[in-house]
C-alpha cells in the first residue's frame, strides 16, 4: 500500500483561532486541493476515488490496490463551515479521511503557535472582542517520522518571522 509523503510548508495554511490583547493562536491546516494533488501524485489519478454519504457528512476515500486486486477504503465524517455549509461539509469529511490514509497526519503534532500582538498589524478590539486580520503562512517546515521537528511562521502584510519552534 501506498505511504504519503510529508506535507510541504507552502502546502499548509495557517489560520487564527484565538485573538487577545495579548496576541493570537495560530491553527495549521490543509485544504482539500492539497490532498487531492497527494493522491494524484502518489496513486494516479485513476487509482483513488472518493465517495460522500449521509449527505455529504461523511466521506470514502478508496485507493486501488493492484495486488490485492481490490479497493481499500477509509472512511470520516465532517462538520459544515461557516460559509457553504454543504460544500464546507463535503471538505471536511473528505480531509478527514484523508488524514486515515496518512495524508497531513504530521499537523496533528503541531506545538502551540503564539503570535506576539507586535507582530500583528491587524489586531483590533471589536466591542468585548478581539480579532486579528493578519495573515501568516509556513515559510519554513522540518518533519521526521510524521513528527512535526521545526517550524517557522512569517506574517504575510510584513513578511517578518513571527513564530520559531524546534522540538
Amino acid at each position: 500500500m501506498c505511504i504519503f509523503r510529508d506535507l510541504r510548508a507552502d502546502e499548509i495554511e495557517c489560520r487564527v483561532a484565538q485573538a487577545k490583547n495579548t496576541g493570537v493562536s495560530l491553527l495549521l491546516y490543509k485544504d482539500a486541493r492539497c490532498d487531492q494533488n497527494i493522491l494524484d501524485e502518489s496513486v494516479g489519478a485513476y487509482n483513488w476515488m472518493r465517495q460522500h454519504t449521509r449527505d455529504n457528512a461523511n466521506c470514502i476515500v478508496s485507493i486501488w490496490d493492484e495486488k490485492k486486486q481490490q479497493w481499500i477504503s477509509k472512511e470520516d465524517t465532517g462538520t459544515e463551515s461557516n460559509t457553504e455549509k454543504e460544500k464546507g461539509l463535503a471538505s471536511d469529511s473528505f480531509k478527514r479521511a484523508c488524514f486515515n490514509w496518512g495524508i497531513g497526519r504530521e499537523l496533528y503534532t503541531a506545538p502551540f503557535i503564539w503570535i506576539k500582538p507586535e507582530d500583528c498589524t491587524a489586531l483590533k478590539q471589536n466591542g468585548d472582542r478581539w480579532q486579528c486580520y493578519d495573515s501568516f503562512f509556513v515559510e519554513k517546515i522540518a518533519i521526521e517520522n510524521k513528527r512535526i521537528m521545526g517550524i517557522a511562521i512569517k506574517n504575510a502584510k510584513t513578511g517578518k518571522r513571527c513564530f520559531v519552534w524546534q522540538r
